[in-house]
Formats: C-alpha cells, structure tokens, sequence
C-alpha cells in the first residue's frame, strides 16, 4: 500500500449495479488526491452535453493523502459533480468536514465515482472489498439524518454515512448531501444523487491507522504545529458567529483539535447537532424578531430541519429574504404559497417552507428551481426584489469584490462562491480589525500585515485595498495554494498558516503544508512544488469550465450589482474598513467596482496564467508547462486554446 494513500478508486456503475476499482497511483502524481482526484475523474467521464440530472453524469466522492492523519486537520474530503444550481449547469464541487473521508480512507479507498443511475432507491454499503448496492426503498422519504440513524441500526453504529433528504430525492436544485457529524456540502450535488436514485454510501472500515512513510519526522511537524499556537478568535472582525454555553461543546472532524467554529449543541429536548457559523448568521436575526428569548434554540432546531430535509441553508436564507420582501410588497401572502409567511421566523413557517420545497408541493415546485426562475414565474416585480447579494445562479456573495478587490478576480474565474479563497483575505482582515480596534491581545498591525503580503501574496502593495496593484498576484497565489490545500484535504479554518502569535515578526510558515504532505507521502515536496500541483489542478478546472460552455474573458465577470450598486454594509466589516497605503484604512462604503479597472487586473492575471490576454483561453504552451498536455490535445480539437502570442 503507498503511503497516505489506501491506493484504490471505486467505481459504482449504478445502471449495471456493478463495481470495479482504479489504482490511485493513476491520478496521484499528477493531482495528489481530493479536488484534483474529482476534477480527472470528471474530465475523462462526463462529455460536455450531458446534463446535471442525466445518467452520464458522474459523482464523485474524494479523499487526500492527509485524511486519517491526526492532529492535523487534513481529513476534509470533496465531492464533485456537474450541478443544476448554477446557472448554466456545469462542474462543481463541495467541501465536507466530519468523519466520513477518514472512514472512507481506513475502508480501503481513496475515492468513490458512481455513474449511471439505478432503476430502484439503493444505497451503497462499502466495507473494505465488500461492496454491495443494496435496496433503499424503506429509507426514501426519511430525512438526511433518520437515514442516517436508520442505517446505523441496520449495520451497526461504527458504520459512517452520507445521505440525501427529501430534497434530494425530489432533485430540488438546492439540495445538499449531509454526513455523519453533521457534515453538509452545498451546490446542489444532493439533487445529482437523487436523480441516481442513491440514497446514501455507508462506509465501515477494514484497516488500521494510516501508513506513514516517515513517521518520526511527521511527529516533529506536529509537535511544531501545535507549538505555533494560532488563535482563531477576531479572524471575522467585528462580529464573531459563535455560540458558548453549558449546551455546547466542540465537535472537530477526523483528526483535528478542534480551535474552530465547529460545535455541536445541545437543546432542551435531547436533540444535538452541529451550529456553528451559517446558522446564527442566517437564520437567528429573523427568529430574533418573532421570540423574545431562546431565539439560539429555536435557531438550532431550524438548522436541524433544514439538514434533515437536506436541504442549503444559505439557499433557505435567501428564500427567506425573498419571501419577506414578497410579503411586504404584498405579492405573496399564507393563502397563495401555502407558507405561513405571516408568521416568518416561526418554525411553522421554515418547517412548512422546507418541506413543501423539499417535496416540490404546491408553491414549494416553484421555489425548488431556485429563487432566480422562482421570480421568473410569479412576476409582479418580484426579480426586483430578490437578494442583490446573489450571483451564479442563486449563490450568496460574501466578501464582496466592492470591498476586498482580490477577490473580484476569485469570484469572476469560479464556478461557485470560492470560500476558501476569500477567507485568505477576509480572515487576515478581520484580525487587522482586531488590531486596529484595540482589542486585548490584537498583534496584526498593517506593518505585520504588509509583511504577511510580501510572504503569501507577492508584493506588500497586496496589503493595500485602496489599489489594484499586486491584486492579479496575489489571486493567483492565493487560488494555487487553494487547491493544492484542497487536494491535501487540510481545513480550512486551520490552513494556511499566515499568521502567528508568539514570534517576533508574526509571519506565518507556508512551507508547512508540503513538508507534512512529504513526511507522510514520501514524496518529496516544497512549497512550490505543492502549489504547483495546485496551479495544476485549477487550470484542469479552467479546461473543464471552458469545454462546458465558459466563455474565457467574457465569462469571467461579476454580477451587475458589483459595477452599480454602492455597498452598504458588510456583515463581518459593518463599517468597511480595509487596510490603506502605510498605518491608514479607508472605508469602502459606498464603493463599487469599476468595470475599467477590472477588466485590466484581468488581462494581467491572464498573463500571470499565461492565458491569452484578449480571450481568458488557456494556451497549449502554458498548459504544457504544467503538466497538462494531454489535456491541452484535447481543448484544440475542439478550438478552446488561445493562441501563445495572445500572451503578453
């Protein structure tokens, strides 16, 4: 068996209800694991005609060679499909945290990809090399979590599990999966399952701890990790979504301490689950409005709902926004939805909202094709009243490119909101926030931030948001250290280290991540090789988008709000201060983003892609000098290559 690796990819054929496996050693060298294991599979698998609820989609479930490491953080795991909600239908993805990826890795593989679709509800049971698609018809209609619970009694409570709710198998386009531990991804690859008639993979593992190749230097990383001590309270300035109390304790994932946002409460009727972050930020201020106390357990009971339903929470958040505004305007009111709009923020009326979109009745049909085509049908001025936070599709903006401008260049070139990437800058912002407020104990001043600039992002001008310069940069640094963090598997709230408490200058160690991936691999890396892989998998992410329909530069845009309407407020930022040129900040109230500009940072971000600068199309030798020539062959059958001397 390689190291960090169980070595094997399943294969589940659910049309011929059949398996067969893939090394893993096919895909290992080149993308690593996770996000690039998914987006392979997917490029040899899906022709670009096949739609998002069509059997010739494929689903894939990935792990990276860090999962079932401990202390680390590295068992986050991926899947990745074709999803029907973004607008037009292409490859996607979401991330899980919990306990399922280590599960799937000690059950003897590295990824599952299911293709096809079964002519009955099944689910999968993998435990080591017996895997069986076995009938799931007891189980459709059952939420996420008695799914969960029902298998758990069937084959015994070790056995982990991923399931769809009702919204799944109803393929509304908002439809998420949920794990064990309460573990959720969004972007619609819940509807994908349903339509594949799948209704859950349960995995039960067969080996022993992970195969460390160098076990001895993997315990001094680890020692030095936990001995940088990085503190995680400010990293969301202003405004902290965290909930303390007797009725809350941690809840990390595989492998991890545990110094993040993740919790799991405990409410007054027995009931326990995960509420951390989107919960009290998205659904609190309007329970707040209709109880006048214990507003955080009625909050958690709605979370609940929604990923028993299996349903996006930030898909019901806007809805709620929607339907609030429909109300006023007198459009929408209890008798022609069904929904007791009158009572919003009651659990009546999230409850009766799930699950009439869940099970697609009556007006619930109309909002389960996302809010955008929702708008479409009911008219009377109601596109005017949906979110302006909203892009691709029916996705919340966060950290907007009106107030970060790095991240108008991560928003314009992914399919979905890019968190992982905005939080490389929202999250050191926040602490800079923390500095600048006073706050006890706040070291990230603008002389440290600069520094931390010059270290991850290219140039110490990226510090400085009143200016485009070093942006273009600093977005490509940021997405190839991304990915390859998503090919490890590593978490998000703990990677990458950028910033450090008890040094003297502060600066956090991006050599990290590689050293650790070697240490347990084997495989020698530094930290240009591993963003290299990064930078790899990417622009294979580009090539798939691109072969799907993406436009290059026209594409690569923003939503009309972001060149139009002034920003008013941030929830994390309320006053909208950023990091200005030496100890000064400027307020980006009232800011927009200015369409010259932006078209310039992108031509010199195609440049630093070495993509050709007029069309945003990657180019043969920029592909080939990453290790993509094959995927280079491909793109200029089909004419989707620039030209090298578009490069300038």
């Amino acid at each position: 068996m390689a190291f960090g690796y169980a070595g094997r990819i399943l294969v589940i054929d659910l049309i011929s209800g059949t398996t067969f496996e893939e090394p893993t050693s096919r895909y290992a060298e080149r993308f690593l694991g996770g996000r690039g294991f998914a987006a392979k599979l997917y490029w040899d698998s899906v022709p670009p005609a096949v739609g998002p609820l069509e059997p010739g989609n494929i689903l894939v479930f990935a792990t990276g060679p860090l999962a079932g490491v401990p202390v680390v953080g590295g068992s986050r795991w991926q899947v990745c499909g074709k999803s029907p909600a973004i607008a037009p239908a292409t490859f996607c993805h979401g991330n899980f945290g919990g306990m399922w990826g280590a599960e799937l890795k000690f059950a003897g593989y590295d990824a599952v990809a299911v293709t096809g679709k079964s002519t009955r509800p099944v689910y999968a049971y993998i435990r080591g090399t017996e895997v069986s698609l076995r009938d799931a018809s007891h189980l459709w209609g059952k939420g996420a979590v008695g799914a969960q619970q029902a298998l758990k009694e069937e084959l015994g409570r070790s056995v982990k599990v991923v399931a769809i709710g009702p919204a799944g198998e109803n393929m509304a386009v908002m439809a998420n999966l949920v794990a064990d531990n309460d573990a959720t991804g969004s972007i619609g690859l819940g509807a994908v399952m349903g339509s594949k008639k799948l209704k859950a993979i349960a995995v039960q593992r067969t080996g022993k701890e992970m195969n460390i190749a160098e076990p001895g230097r993997l315990a001094e990383l680890t020692r030095y990790y936990r001995s940088l001590d990085r503190r995680l309270e400010g990293v969301l300035g202003a405004t902290d979504f965290k909930v303390a109390g007797p009725n809350v304790r941690k809840d990390p994932c595989y492998g991890c301490l545990g110094n993040c946002l993740r919790v799991t409460y405990e409410a007054k009727d027995g009931t326990r689950g995960k509420y951390m972050c989107a919960g009290p930020f998205l659904y609190k201020p309007y329970a707040d409005r209709y109880y006048d106390r214990d507003s955080d357990e009625v909050s958690f009971h709605a979370v609940r709902l929604c990923d028993d339903y299996g349903l996006d929470l930030m898909a019901v958040g806007s809805a709620l926004f929607w339907l609030q505004r429909c109300y006023a305007a007198g459009v929408l009111d209890d008798q022609n939805t069904g929904i007791p709009l009158s009572k919003l923020g009651s659990l009546e009326c999230v409850d009766t909202l799930m699950r009439r979109m869940s099970f697609r009745e009556g007006f619930g049909n109309v909002l389960a094709q996302g809010l955008t085509r929702a708008a479409e049908q009911v008219g009377q001025g109601t596109e005017s009243l949906l979110p302006t936070f909203m892009f691709q599709g029916d996705q919340i903006e966060l950290y907007s490119p009106r107030l970060y401008s790095t991240n108008a260049l991560l928003y314009a070139t992914e399919p979905r909101m890019p968190i992982q990437q905005l939080h490389e800058v929202s999250q050191l912002v926040g602490k800079w926030l923390s500095w600048r407020q006073g706050r006890e104990g706040a070291y990230l001043s603008s002389w440290v931030l600069r520094a931390i600039a010059r270290r991850f992002w290219g140039s110490e001008a990226a510090a400085d948001f009143s200016t485009h310069e070093g942006k273009a940069l600093a977005a490509r640094k940021i997405q190839d250290r991304q990915y390859a963090k998503e090919c490890l598997g590593l978490c998000d709230y703990l990677w990458p280290i950028m910033d450090v408490e008890h040094s003297e200058d502060h600066v956090g160690d991006p050599t990290l991540e590689s050293k650790i991936a070697s240490a347990v691999t084997g495989r020698e890396l530094d930290e240009a090789g591993l963003n290299a892989i990064g930078e790899r998998v990417f622009n294979l992410q580009r090539a798939v988008l691109v072969r799907e329909g993406w436009k290059g530069k026209k594409h690569d845009t923003l939503p009309d709000h972001s060149f139009t309407v002034p920003l008013k407020l941030d929830m994390t930022n309320p006053d909208c201060l950023v990091p200005a040129k030496g100890d000064s900040a400027v307020s980006r109230k009232g800011a927009v983003v200015d369409r010259e500009e932006f078209e310039t940072l992108k031509e010199e971000y195609y440049a630093l892609r070495v993509w050709g600068v007029d069309s945003g199309l990657q180019t043969e030798t920029g592909l080939r000098d990453i290790g993509l020539a094959d995927v280079a062959e491909k793109l200029k059958t089909s004419g989707c290559l620039a030209d090298y001397s578009a490069v300038r």
